[in-house]
């Protein structure tokens, strides 16, 4: 999806963008000239601190370019994300920034179409809905079965919510870089 310029760039900016409202910068880069950042892709941004996840906040399908994306929801996980207190100056710099830039959703009628390691989940019913990042799963090391009973809980759903013909799964791909 992204080369490997393009990567760097995105993390500058989501970077820029943090530092931007902590007050240690007074913009954030331009957009570059690069007709990636003029597409709209669904996007989450991801902040660990000290290998701990310190806020993840995106948008499952494509909702704006992805330039105005990664300074949106760099500032939204950095300083939103209701789960935890906003970040501050003093640990900014320890900060470690994953982005994911995700593919569309493919809905799936066989849990065997999900692979481990490749797919995200989306879980969708009218009691809840919920998403899992790939990297999720594998850093769980979690079986199929598991992720989908997991993305469930993550819903506010049941387990034997999965068999409710209003329940729809999909799955999707994801581009996922972080900073060191």
């Amino acid at each position: 999806m992204l080369n490997v310029g393009e990567k760097e760039l995105s993390l500058q900016i989501a970077r820029d963008a943090i530092a931007l409202r902590l007050g240690l910068k007074h913009d954030v880069l331009p957009n570059p000239d690069s007709n990636t950042f003029n597409e709209s892709h669904g996007l989450f941004i991801s902040l660990y601190l000290n290998k701990n996840l310190r806020g993840c906040i995106g948008y499952i399908k494509p909702f704006k370019p992805l330039y105005d994306s990664i300074i949106e929801l760099a500032q939204l996980a950095a300083f939103k994300d209701n789960r935890f207190s906003p970040v501050t100056v003093d640990i900014f710099d320890k900060l470690i920034i994953e982005i994911s830039v995700l593919t569309p959703l493919y809905e799936i009628k066989d849990k065997d179409e999900i692979i481990i390691g490749r797919d995200g989940l989306f879980i969708t019913n009218p009691k809840g809905l919920g998403l899992l990042l790939p990297q999720v799963a594998t850093s769980h090391s979690w079986t199929r079965n598991t992720f989908l009973k997991e993305t469930c809980k993550k819903a506010g759903l049941k387990e034997e919510d999965l068999y409710d013909e209003r329940t729809k799964v999909f799955r999707f791909e994801a581009d996922i870089f972080r900073s060191t």
